[in-house]
C-alpha cells in the first residue's frame, strides 16, 4: 500500500513538471530508472 501511495505521488509529480511529450518521455525514463534501481537494492 505504502508503494502504490508512492507511486502515485510520483507520477502526479511527474506529469505536473513536464510541458510536452518529449520532456514526458524524459521523465518517464528517468521514472523507469528509479524503480530498477530499488528494485536491484
Amino acid at each position: 500500500m505504502k508503494r502504490i501511495a508512492w507511486l502515485f505521488v510520483l507520477l502526479s509529480v511527474v506529469l505536473a513538471g513536464c510541458n510536452t511529450v518529449q520532456g514526458l518521455g524524459k521523465d518517464i525514463e528517468k521514472t523507469g530508472e528509479a524503480i530498477q534501481r530499488k528494485a536491484d537494492k
